[in-house]
C-alpha cells in the first residue's frame, strides 16, 4: 500500500484535481485522512476511484467490447423514474450518516423503493426490503452476493432486443395500444415469458432471472406512454420509441451478507436488528401499487384479469397503511419495535401544500413526539424539487431526515462478553484494548476464541478467524441462527435430558444452593448428554445446539477435546441460567448486527494479499510461557511463537497494523523470544493491568503475576 500524492493520483486518473474533489464528494467515496485533514492516498484509493469512473479492468474491458458488439445501451441504479425517488439526495443522506452517527457497519432500508439509498451504503452490510415484488426483484439484482454469469446476460438481452413480432398474448390482449404499441407489447410477452421458462428449467438461477426481469423493466420504464407511473396513459399518442432493453450488469463486490425481503415493513420489523434503519415511508395518499400496477403484474406474471381504463389488476394486498388514515399508528408501532442504533426517516414538508392526496399522512408533532419516546432526536433539511404525479408545482418544498439515537443504540455501546468462556479472553482488558487499537474499516481477530474482542470491535467488517473449529463453527451457528430459534432449541435439549433449569426453579428445587452447585443432579444426565453428542460427532453429523448446552453444562463451561476428537469436560456446578441466558441473547444479536465472516485457518494459512488495505490485525494467541487447555502437551512450541513473530514482521513490511496479546513474564518466566524480538523490531510495548491469579482452580502460587502487554507496531 504505497504513500502517493494528489498529483500522482490525478496523473494516473487523467483528470483533474478539481475534478477529482468533486467526484470524492458527489459519490460519496471515503478516503482516510491525516491527523492534519488530508487525505490519504494510496493505490486502493485509486482503484475505487477508477471503478467510480469507469476506467474499465482488462476483464471489464472484454465485457464492454461485447456490450459494444451486440449494441447494447447500459443502465444503472439510478436510470429508474420513481415517485419519492431519492437519488438525488443520496449525497445528504450519506454525509448526514457521517457526521452523525459513530458505528454504522448494517443498515436496513425498510422501504427501499428502487434501491437508490441502499446503493449509497453498498460499502456497508444492507438489507432491503419492500413491498412490492417488483422493488424487491430490482433490489435482489442490485444487492444480493449471488454469482451471475455477465456474458450470459448480456446474450440473453441481445436475443431478447432483436425480437419483432405480433403475436397474440397476455401483454398484447390487455396492454395494446396502452402504455405501448400492440408490439411492444408482443414482445414485452415473449421475454417475459421465455425468463420465466428459462428460470424454470435451470437455465438461469435467480439472480440472473431477477436481472433480467429488472433489465425488462427498465426499458420498459423509458418507452412507457406515461407521465413517470402508471396510474393513466396518454390517449392517442404515437408510440415513437420501441422496446430497448438496457444491460444491467450489478457489482460482483457485494458484501456477503447482505439480504433483501418483500415484506410488510412492520412484520419484517419484528426480527430485524441493524445500526442504521432507514425509513422513507410513503408520504401522502398515492398508493404505490396504484402507480406502479403494470410493472408490479409484469414481475409477478400471474397474468391476473385486469379492468379499468388504466387496466389495473387487483391491488388490495398491495396498500399500505402509511397512505391511509392509519399512517401515524402505523410508524408509532414500527418506532417501537425498532431494534436499531439509529432510525433515520425521511419525510417532506408536504403537510399542507399541495391537493389533498399530495399532503402528508403524519404531521411533524407527531413524527417527534413518536421518535422522543425512543431516542435523542436531531432534524436536518435541504431544499428539494419532488417528482409529484400531479400538476402542484411546490417551490419550497424541503425533505427533512429525523435523525434519532436510540436509547437502546446508547446502551448497546457497553460492550458484549462472549457465551463461551474461553480460557484467555480479554473480556476483563477491553477496557484497556481498545483506547489501544487503531480506527479502521477491517478488523481480523487472528485468535479470536470465544470471540470477546473482534465482537466490541467498531469496524465496518469484523472477520473471526481459529484454528479450532469447533468454536468456529458455534460462532456461525449463532450467527445465522434465529435468537428465538435458538433459544427454542436449547431449552429443547435441556428438558429432554431433564437437566436443571434453575431460571425457572431455582437451586432449591434441585436439593442445592449455588454454593455448593448442581454437578450431583447433573452428573448422570450430563454423560449422557456428553456420550450423545461425542457418537454423532464420530458419525459425521455434529449437532452444535448439542454441543452448546454441553459446554453450558460442563466444568468451568469450558470447551475441551481429547485427541479422539472427543469432549472430554466433567460436569460442572452451573446451568444455563439467566446471566448464560443474557449472555447469548446479546452476543448472538450483536453477530447477526454486524458485518461478520468467519475463517478456520492456522495463522501460516492467511493470505494478506486477499485482505482489504487497511485490515488491523490483532493477535491473541496461546502464550508460550503459560498453561491452558489449548496449550496442554506442547501445543504451542518455540516453532509456532517463532512463525507468529515473523509472521507478524510479515505484516508490517506489508504497512497492516497489529497488536499482539501476550505475557512477557508469568510463574517466574521470561518469554526471552518475544522480550528480544520486541527489541530488534522496534516494536512498542504496552503494559496491561492484569492478574491471572484466579484463572485456573488448579494453580499453585497464586499471588504471582503475569506482566500483561499489548504489542503494537504503530
Amino acid at each position: 500500500m504505497d504513500n502517493l500524492t494528489v498529483a500522482e493520483v490525478v496523473n494516473e486518473l487523467e483528470i483533474s484535481r478539481s475534478y477529482l474533489y468533486k467526484v470524492i464528494k458527489d459519490e460519496n467515496i471515503i478516503i482516510d485522512k491525516s491527523t492534519t485533514g488530508r487525505y490519504i492516498w494510496n493505490n486502493e484509493v485509486v482503484h475505487q476511484l477508477k471503478l467510480v469512473l469507469d476506467i474499465p479492468t482488462e476483464e471489464e474491458e472484454n465485457i464492454g467490447k461485447l456490450i459494444e458488439k451486440y449494441g447494447l445501451r447500459q443502465s444503472y441504479i439510478n436510470n429508474r423514474r420513481y415517485l419519492g425517488n431519492k437519488y438525488s439526495l443520496s449525497s445528504f443522506i450519506r454525509q448526514t450518516v457521517e457526521d452523525n452517527c459513530s458505528v454504522v457497519n448494517t443498515v436496513v432500508d425498510i422501504f427501499s423503493g428502487t434501491g437508490a439509498v441502499a446503493d449509497v451504503f453498498k460499502d456497508k452490510m444492507i438489507i432491503t426490503n419492500d413491498l412490492l415484488y417488483s422493488n424487491y426483484i430490482s433490489n435482489y439484482a442490485w444487492f444480493y452476493p449471488e454469482e451471475y454469469s455477465e456474458k450470459k446476460i448480456i446474450e440473453y438481452i441481445a436475443k431478447y432486443n432483436s425480437i419483432h413480432s405480433s403475436e397474440n398474448n397476455y401483454m398484447r390482449e390487455n396492454f395494446a395500444d396502452t402504455f405501448f404499441s400492440a408490439d411492444d407489447c408482443s414482445k414485452i410477452g415473449i421475454i417475459r415469458e421465455d425468463i420465466e421458462v428459462q428460470y424454470k428449467e435451470k437455465d438461469i438461477n435467480f439472480k440472473e432471472y431477477t436481472i433480467l426481469i429488472t433489465s425488462l423493466l427498465y426499458g420498459i420504464d423509458r418507452i412507457a406512454n406515461t407521465v413517470g407511473h402508471y396510474d393513466a396513459y396518454r390517449k392517442n399518442a404515437e408510440f415513437e420509441k420501441p422496446l430497448d432493453i438496457p444491460v444491467i450488469l450489478p457489482s460482483k463486490k457485494l458484501n456477503e451478507n447482505n439480504n433483501c425481503y418483500n415484506l410488510d415493513a412492520n412484520k419484517l420489523i419484528e426480527n430485524t436488528q441493524c445500526d442504521l434503519l432507514y425509513l422513507d415511508p410513503p408520504y401522502n395518499s398515492r398508493q404505490y401499487c396504484d402507480a406502479y400496477h403494470l410493472l408490479e403484474n409484469v414481475a409477478r406474471w400471474e397474468k391476473p384479469k385486469v379492468y379499468g381504463v388504466a387496466k389495473k389488476m387487483d391491488r388490495i394486498s398491495l396498500k399500505s397503511e402509511y397512505c391511509t388514515i392509519s399512517a401515524t399508528e402505523a410508524f408509532k408501532k414500527l418506532i417501537e419495535k425498532a431494534n436499531a442504533r439509529y432510525i433515520l426517516l425521511s419525510y417532506n414538508n408536504m403537510s399542507s401544500k399541495g391537493n389533498d392526496r399530495s399532503n402528508a399522512k403524519i404531521n411533524d408533532e407527531d413524527i417527534l413526539k413518536i421518535l422522543e419516546e425512543k431516542g435523542n432526536v436531531k432534524v436536518f433539511k435541504q431544499k428539494y424539487k419532488s417528482f409529484t404525479t400531479g400538476k402542484s408545482d411546490i417551490n419550497d418544498n424541503a425533505e427533512r431526515l429525523f435523525l434519532c439515537e436510540t436509547f437502546a443504540g446508547i446502551q448497546q455501546k457497553q460492550d458484549i462478553i462472549s457465551p463461551l468462556n474461553y480460557i484467555g479472553g480479554k473480556f476483563e482488558l477491553l477496557t484497556q484494548l481498545k483506547p489501544l487499537f487503531p480506527e479502521t474499516s477491517c478488523f481480523l481477530d487472528l485468535f479470536s476464541g470465544g470471540g470477546n474482542v473482534g465482537i466490541n470491535s467498531e469496524a465496518t467488517k469484523i472477520i473471526f478467524n481459529d484454528k479450532n473449529k469447533n468454536v468456529i463453527d458455534l460462532l456461525e451457528f449463532f450467527k445465522n441462527t434465529e435468537t428465538k430459534s435458538l433459544l427454542k432449541k436449547i431449552d429443547e435439549i435441556i428438558k429432554e435430558y431433564g437437566l436443571s433449569n434453575t431460571s425457572l426453579f431455582g437451586y432449591e428445587y434441585y436439593g442445592c444452593n449455588s454454593s455448593k452447585g448442581l454437578s450431583d443432579y447433573n452428573k448422570d444426565k450430563f454423560l449422557k448428554l456428553r456420550n450423545d453428542f461425542n457418537n454423532t460427532e464420530k458419525n459425521g453429523s455434529k449437532d452444535l445446539a448439542l454441543l452448546y448446552v454441553l459446554i453450558v453444562f460442563s466444568f468451568n463451561n469450558q470447551i475441551r477435546f481429547n485427541r479422539k476428537g472427543e469432549f472430554n469436560l466433567p460436569v460442572g456446578k452451573r446451568d444455563f441460567n439467566s446471566k448464560m441466558r443474557s449472555k447469548l441473547i446479546l452476543f448472538s444479536e450483536a453477530l447477526k448486527r454486524n458485518d461478520i465472516s468467519f475463517l478456520n485457518k492456522d495463522f501460516r494459512e492467511i493470505d494478506l494479499k486477499l485482505l482489504p488495505p487497511d485490515t488491523f490485525i490483532y493477535c491473541d494467541p496461546p502464550y508460550l510461557i503459560t498453561t491452558a487447555t489449548y496449550n496442554e502437551n506442547g501445543s504451542w512450541t518455540n516453532k509456532d511463537e517463532i512463525d507468529l513473530l515473523n509472521f507478524l514482521n510479515k505484516v508490517n513490511k506489508l504497512d497492516f497494523k497489529f497488536a499482539l496479546s501476550n505475557v512477557l513474564s508469568a510463574k517466574n518466566k521470561i518469554n526471552v523470544l518475544l522480550k528480544e524480538w520486541i527489541e530488534i523490531n522496534g516494536y512498542n510495548c504496552h503494559s496491561l493491568l492484569k492478574s491471572y491469579s484466579n484463572s485456573n482452580y488448579q494453580r499453585k502460587n497464586k499471588n504471582t503475576i503475569s506482566e500483561e502487554v499489548l504489542i503494537t507496531n504503530y
